[in-house]
C-alpha cells in the first residue's frame, strides 16, 4: 500500500561526509543552512565515534553546539550515530536527544566498523538505550549489512531478525534496515519487509539505500509501498560507507523527493531547495555528485 506521506532524513553532514576528506566546520555550517532551507525535519547532524576512524567528523562536539538555532527556527530533530556506550555519553553530553546506533547483521563488516562480531555489537543495544532514556534521549537501531555484506555476502535474515528483538526487548524506539552497499533490489527488499513485519507492526521502521549498483530509488519505493514511512537520504547522493568497499552514493535527497512527488506521496522537502542544496554540497567537496537532478533539474520548469 502507497504511503500518503514520507518522512526523510537528511544524511549529508554524516554519512554524506565520512568518507570525504575532512572540511572545515565552516564548510559544515554552510551546508547545515542549505540543508535545513529545504523543509527537511530529520537531519543526521554528525557521529560521535573514533576522530582517528572517522576523521571527518572529528568535530562532532564543536558542530553540535550550533544546532540549537536550527532546532528553535526550522522545528528539526537532529540525531547523530554512536558506536559504543561511550558514544552515547559523548553525544548526550553534547546536546543531542536523538542517538542511532548502528549493528551490522554481517560479522565481517561489523568487524572492519567497529571492531566487534555481529553479537557483541548487539549486545551493547541494552546499555547504550539505557544511557539515552536516563538523559531523556531516544535511540534508533539501525541494521547494517541488512542484505549483504562486502566480506561475508548474503546476509542470513535471521541475524536482522536477532538483532531486532534485542533492540525491542530493550524497548528501542524506532529500527531502520540498512542497504550499506547498495546491493539491495525491489523484490528482496519486499520479501525482507514483509518478513520483518510481525516484529515492527508497533514501532516506525526506516530504511537506508545507497545507490552503488542503480537500485536505490527502486529498492526506497519498494520500501514504501510495503509500509516504510521514513527515508535516508543525501543531498547530492554525498556519502557511503568506509569501511565497506565499493560501497558509495546514498540516494540523492532531491532524486528521492522527486520520485515522491511525482507518485502522489507527500514530503516536507522543497525540491528546488534541495537541488541547490546538492550544488552547495557539490562545490564544498570539491568534485561531482552522483545526483540525477543535480545534472538534469525538475521536469517542471518554473
Amino acid at each position: 500500500m502507497n504511503q500518503e506521506h514520507v518522512q526523510i532524513r537528511d544524511v549529508s553532514l554524516r554519512d554524506g561526509l565520512q568518507i570525504e576528506d575532512p572540511i572545515p566546520l565552516s564548510a559544515k555550517l554552510e551546508l547545515l543552512a542549505a540543508v535545513a532551507a529545504t523543509g527537511v525535519r530529520e537531519m543526521e547532524a554528525t557521529a560521535f565515534v573514533s576522530p582517528s576512524k572517522v576523521p571527518a567528523l572529528a568535530d562532532a562536539p564543536d558542530l553540535a553546539t550550533h544546532l540549537q538555532e536550527y532546532r528553535d527556527s526550522h522545528g528539526i530533530e537532529f540525531s547523530a550515530l554512536v558506536a559504543s556506550p561511550n558514544g552515547a555519553k559523548r553525544a548526550i553530553a553534547a546536546g543531542l536527544s536523538s542517538i542511532e546506533y548502528v549493528v551490522s547483521a554481517a560479522d565481517g563488516h561489523s568487524r572492519a566498523n567497529v571492531g566487534r562480531t555481529a553479537a557483541e555489537a548487539t549486545a551493547l543495544i541494552p546499555e547504550i538505550i539505557s544511557i539515552a532514556h536516563d538523559s531523556g534521549a531516544s535511540v534508533e537501531v539501525i541494521v547494517a549489512t541488512t542484505w549483504d555484506c562486502p566480506f561475508d555476502g548474503p546476509t542470513p535474515h535471521q541475524r536482522v531478525v536477532d538483532v531486532m528483538t534485542t533492540a525491542l526487548s530493550s524497548e528501542v524506539d524506532r529500527l531502520a534496515i540498512a542497504d550499506t552497499i547498495g546491493t539491495a533490489t525491489p523484490r528482496r527488499v519486499t520479501e525482507t519487509i514483509e518478513a520483518l513485519r510481525p516484529l515492527v507492526d508497533e514501532i516506525p521502521l526506516g530504511a537506508h539505500f545507497h545507490n552503488t549498483r542503480g537500485a536505490g530509488l527502486a529498492s526506497a519505493y519498494a520500501a514504501v509501498t510495503a509500509g516504510v514511512t521514513r527515508l535516508d537520504a543525501s543531498v547530492g547522493g554525498l556519502g557511503g560507507c568506509p569501511f565497506a568497499p565499493g560501497a558509495s552514493g546514498n540516494i540523492a535527497t532531491e532524486d528521492l523527493v522527486y520520485l515522491l512527488r511525482d507518485s502522489g506521496i507527500g514530503v516536507d522537502v522543497d525540491l528546488d531547495a534541495a537541488i541547490e542544496a546538492a550544488r552547495v554540497a557539490q562545490r564544498l567537496v570539491g568534485h561531482d555528485l552522483p545526483s540525477a537532478l543535480l545534472r538534469a533539474g525538475d521536469r517542471i520548469l518554473n
